[in-house]
């Protein structure tokens, strides 16, 4: 037989008892809310903090508490934060997917040779985690010229390879003669030449990142970056001139979207090359 006097009427939970709980729902972008209170009826459109921001039919907006009080379906519920979006994978200004606490390694043998000081600045900047992870260093020639005084001051082999990024590397240039020399001689399996076609690595951000239609052309026997400088209205008289014309360009690069394909693949080609087994 149910006994109704055997428990204590004023236990712990006593109001509650027999009630039924409102669901919690999160409070998601267009989710149909009305207000108990007034009757006011109004979709989700943002959530700051502890309110909840509703839009009616008429497009007028108002600030709501967040918890209960709310209809859905004209069902009473209980409003909670919307569920956390989840973040996508950290890239790299290459692109890759960033490795988080990662050290850098110890350097390869290998080495990755560019041209001059900017190219190297733009490879670190774009490239820069990626080599690190790698272990893989970039080092400046100061001119294509000087490449067969590092092969034979310090010759290539199997666990020293050299990947050479060279400027203007088009057909019958002298850039071009020398990948082709190298491609044929003794150090063909552990050095790799390649380039862009572009005249100097400047042109290899994109006219988008430098706000402009197309990099402007400069007539022959005018020096190419003196002929940039005063196309833009840059000073071009002196060294630091130039190296602050470049920090210019270079400022605007934030990523591989800011740069022209025809380098960006020669740059991951050089990569695969010196890391490869």
């Amino acid at each position: 037989m149910n006994d109704r006097y055997s428990g204590d009427v004023l236990a712990k939970g006593w109001r509650d008892a027999g009630k039924v709980k409102p669901a919690e729902v999160r409070a998601e972008r267009d989710l149909v809310v009305e207000v108990a209170v007034d009757g006011y009826c109004g979709a989700v459109t943002r959530v700051e903090g502890k309110l909840v921001e509703l839009e009616d039919r008429h497009g007028k907006r108002r600030l709501f508490p967040l918890g209960g009080g709310y209809l859905v379906d004209g069902v009473a519920v209980v409003l909670v934060p919307p569920a956390p979006k989840a973040q996508a994978p950290a890239r790299t200004a290459s692109g890759s997917f960033a490795v988080a606490n990662s050290r850098a390694r110890v350097a390869l043998p290998s080495r990755i040779l560019v041209e001059g000081r900017h190219d190297a600045e733009l490879v670190e900047k774009v490239w820069g985690a990626d080599l690190r992870i790698e272990g893989v260093v970039v080092e400046y020639l100061q001119g294509i010229d000087l490449l067969d005084d590092v092969l034979r001051d310090d010759p290539p082999s199997s666990t020293r390879r050299y990947g050479v990024l060279v400027d203007h590397l088009v057909p019958g240039s002298k850039e071009s003669r020398i990948a082709e020399a190298v491609a044929s001689g003794p150090h063909r399996e552990h050095v790799l030449v390649v380039g862009h076609p572009f005249v100097d690595v400047w042109q290899c951000v994109t006219p988008a990142a430098m706000g402009i239609a197309r990099w402007p052309e400069i007539p022959r026997g005018t020096d190419w970056k003196t002929g940039i400088c005063r196309a833009f209205g840059w000073p071009a008289e002196t060294t630091e001139d130039f190296g602050l014309a470049w920090e210019r360009v270079l400022s605007r690069v934030h990523g591989y979207r800011d740069l022209e394909p025809s380098l960006l693949g020669r740059v991951e080609q050089l990569i695969d090359f010196v890391t490869a087994p």
